[in-house]
């Protein structure tokens, strides 16, 4: 109750609500900004001013003053009141100003503020619950009546009609109470489960963070890796660039050396030329007998003219070398490359062969053991334990029992073919005989017009931009990864294989129709 006699103290006499912005007036009452300046307004209009509640008269427009200790205290008051005005529920019997329930009574349908909660319990023993907007919920729609049973067999809460001569008639039932503790119970243990399952949630969340982390962090060593080996790759380039063209400067000045030296020399031998020209011009014009015919040097000069040979007007230059500068350029950028492909962890190519003993009858290998195409007559190879009968298929000669290793694999680009790896304990007879229809070997395969990847006859299709021409195979035992890459631009991850390889590895390929496969390295 005291809480409502402040709650009136505090409330303005003109609107009945708190107060908002409380302004004095001389006389001392106070109201709400809004409110008094609406007064005063109309009071101007009527040509004179007065206070709302002691009607004290003013000759002018009074002057108004925010109160703000009052301001304060209302202020103190919002933050004080209970949670039950957050519902905007008030008590039944407070009509003189709102006031928060903090009780509804079922039996009377009434909402009930503190004070009148301790007379109405003096007087009766009914049903009481926390205050809520609606009582419907709490009633049977048919009878009216409150719910005072839970039907088992209809999981509903009836009432004493419903039980008595309703729809539930006969039904087993039991007390609100003793439903609500069954259902708790359900509930405790749902949220046990829950609990259980959020707490898992959290730890794969967490797990993917540090996952996430991990990759972070890895990202940023092979960034640096890949940073530092473009570097180191650009140094030799350089490096590289300036030792040839330090080899086509250094040709370049020989044979430039050579050609200034035959200039020398023919400038030399034109200016014997013209010096005897001129003495064999003034024999011409000489009018003594005896100084044309005693001259020796003419006759000489006649002698040297007739023993000169056509291969003395030839004059040879050195060319240059580029198969030397070509060699040079090669060599060094053969370096770099297995240099590049040492720092950067990339396993070198493997050097594969097929296996001619395990090749189907049927299927035609290339003499370099390169190749494998579809043949239409059987091939009559010699009898072998290891070869295929019923697939097209043929392995390998090189197994990899260990480390990293990568191959690449030219295919048609249409008909059937397949590519992969297996073991050689795989069948060689029947339908599991063929690469991917087995637990021993996985593969990429065309299928249905399709790129599809198999194992263990699980096929997985692939969506692909462009036919597939030359597949990369990567291979990685002690991780357990085979992953398939389509060699384009720009070059496309297709599939990976995750497993615990527990045998030797075989490069697998099948062929059907007009397809082929070859091994390019």
């Amino acid at each position: 109750m005291a809480s409502v006699c402040l709650r009136e103290e505090l409330s303005c006499s003109i609107c009945l609500s708190l107060y908002t912005v409380p302004m004095s007036l001389r006389c001392g009452h106070n109201f709400c900004r809004d409110c008094i300046v609406r007064v005063l307004d109309t009071q101007e209009e009527a040509g004179g001013y007065s206070c709302p509640e002691c009607r004290a008269e003013y000759q002018e427009r009074p002057v108004l003053e925010k109160n703000r200790k009052l301001s304060n205290i209302v202020e103190s008051f919002l933050c004080n009141q209970p949670e039950p005005e957050i519902t905007q529920i008030f008590c039944t019997y407070c009509v003189q100003a709102p006031v928060p329930a903090v009780k509804q009574c079922l039996q009377c349908e009434m909402s009930l503020c503190e004070g009148h909660l301790s007379v109405h319990n003096k007087s009766v023993d009914h049903v009481l619950i926390d205050p809520t907007s609606s009582l419907t919920n709490r009633k049977c729609q048919i009878h009216k009546k409150l719910f005072a049973y839970h039907c088992c067999e209809d999981a509903a809460c009836v009432c004493v009609s419903c039980f008595a001569i309703g729809s539930h008639k006969g039904h087993q039932v039991e007390s609100l109470d003793e439903a609500m503790k069954t259902k708790q119970e359900k509930l405790k243990n749902l949220l046990e489960k829950l609990t259980t399952n959020r707490a898992e949630a959290e730890e794969h969340v967490q797990s993917l963070q540090d996952r996430r982390t991990e990759i972070e962090e890895k990202a940023a060593v092979v960034t640096g890796k890949v940073t530092d080996l473009f570097m180191d790759i650009r140094r030799k380039l350089d490096l590289l660039e300036g030792r040839v063209l330090s080899e086509v400067s250094r040709q370049t000045e020989r044979v430039s050396l050579q050609i200034s030296d035959l200039i020398r020399q023919l400038e030399e031998q034109k200016d014997e030329l013209s010096r005897r020209m001129g003495h064999i011009e003034e024999l011409c014009n000489a009018t003594d007998p005896l100084t044309v015919l005693q001259d020796r040097e003419s006759d000489s000069n006649e002698k040297e003219s007739d023993t000169e040979s056509d291969a003395t007007m030839t004059y040879p230059v050195d060319d240059l070398d580029e198969c030397l500068i070509s060699v040079t350029l090669h060599s060094g950028l053969s370096n770099i490359l297995t240099a590049a492909k040492r720092a950067s962890c990339i396993p070198e190519t493997a050097n594969m062969l097929l296996d001619i003993n395990t090749a189907s009858r049927y299927i035609s290998v290339s003499g370099d053991l390169k190749s494998a195409s579809l043949s239409n007559v059987d091939l009559k190879y010699p009898q072998s334990k290891m070869r295929f009968t019923y697939y097209r298929v043929v392995l390998s000669s090189t197994s990899f029992g260990s480390g990293q290793h990568c191959w690449e694999v030219g295919v048609s680009t249409s008909k059937y073919w397949g590519v992969g790896v297996a073991y050689s304990s795989m069948e060689r007879k029947g339908e599991p005989s063929c690469i991917g229809y087995n637990s021993k070997s996985w593969c990429l395969c065309t299928l249905d017009n399709g790129y599809s990847v198999m194992h263990n006859s699980v096929c997985t299709n692939l969506q692909l931009e462009s036919p597939v021409q030359t597949v990369w195979i990567y291979l990685d035992y002690e991780a357990g990864r085979l992953s398939f890459y389509q060699l384009c631009d720009p070059i496309r991850h297709l599939h990976t294989f995750s497993a615990t390889f527990t045998e030797p590895l075989y490069a697998a390929f099948t062929v059907s129709g007009a397809g082929w496969v070859r091994i390019i390295s």
